[in-house]
């Protein structure tokens, strides 16, 4: 009896012992709204990016504000030029949204893809087209025909396929000067833009353009056409406007667009005006 006893006691020693569960480190693993936010910058909010920087007590600041400061606006200690080797590891693990978020924007990127989506995101607010106007305006592309009509009231609205643009007191303004109008067709707004400037020789020049206030996809399907038309002449131009993103500056600038020079303005002036006969047209 006692044998049995001691066999029983021995084979319970030697039964294996129950299996050990793994620890849970999902509660111990960090987030990846909480690794983000240890790489939001103090100063604008917007994401520290790589090559990331540190402070000597090893705050962060993101590469535009750092352009603009000396000392860490957290500490106060000089910015230098630490590297954070570490946090670049962190911050490539892990994706961030478009700085536009708040007006829309749902687009997560990688820290290699964000600068370049934000250059075009669709969402980044436009500023306002009014050319040669300090307007320190920005906001939707919805809003922009309103801001507009608000605050640039003495810009021409017209409405229609076609359009007379009558530029006023050609001979009496010098240097550069622009005479502006807005042209509504197509459930769409269209801003014609004439502008005269004066090169370093005093010569005098005239570019016109047509650009949409829209995006580049609606302009693509769109044709302008500017006629001056006087006795017996005709001057034309015909091209695809430009978008409200692209803007006019460059377009002028390369002589894309409707140029001629002080000369030729004259063969179509009459009683100090000048008329561009402008049609919107639909591919």
């Amino acid at each position: 009896m006692s044998r049995r006893k001691n066999r029983a006691r021995l084979a319970g020693h030697l039964q294996d012992p129950p299996p050990q569960r793994e620890p849970d480190l999902s509660a111990a693993t960090p987030s990846s709204g909480f690794l983000r936010s240890l790489l939001e910058c103090p100063v604008c909010f917007d994401y520290v990016l790589p090559p990331i920087h540190q402070c000597r007590q090893g705050h962060l600041v993101c590469i535009s504000c750092r352009q603009k400061l000396t000392s860490c606006p957290t500490c106060r200690e000089p910015l230098g030029s630490i590297r954070n080797l570490v946090m670049d590891k962190v911050a490539y693990s892990l994706t961030f949204p478009c700085k536009y978020a708040v007006f829309g924007c749902g687009t997560t990127l990688s820290p290699a893809e964000k600068a370049e989506h934000e250059k075009v995101c669709d969402f980044k607010p436009y500023s306002c087209p009014c050319p040669n106007v300090l307007c320190p305006w920005e906001g939707s592309l919805d809003a922009v025909m309103p801001h507009l009509r608000r605050q640039h009231g003495s810009v021409t609205a017209l409405e229609g396929q076609i359009a007379i643009f009558l530029a006023t007191n050609i001979n009496n303004v010098h240097g550069t000067y622009q005479w502006v109008m807005t042209q509504s067709c197509f459930d769409l707004h269209f801003m014609v833009v004439l502008q005269k400037q004066e090169n370093y020789n005093g010569q005098e020049w005239f570019c016109a353009i047509v650009q949409l206030l829209g995006t580049s996809q609606q302009a693509a399907n769109f044709t302008y056409q500017l006629e001056l038309i006087g006795d017996r002449r005709r001057l034309a131009w015909k091209a695809t406007p430009r978008s409200l993103r692209e803007g006019i500056e460059t377009a002028m600038m390369n002589g894309d667009c409707l140029v001629f020079d002080n000369n030729t303005a004259q063969l179509f002036v009459e009683n100090d005006e000048l008329r561009i006969t402008v049609t919107i047209a639909k591919y």
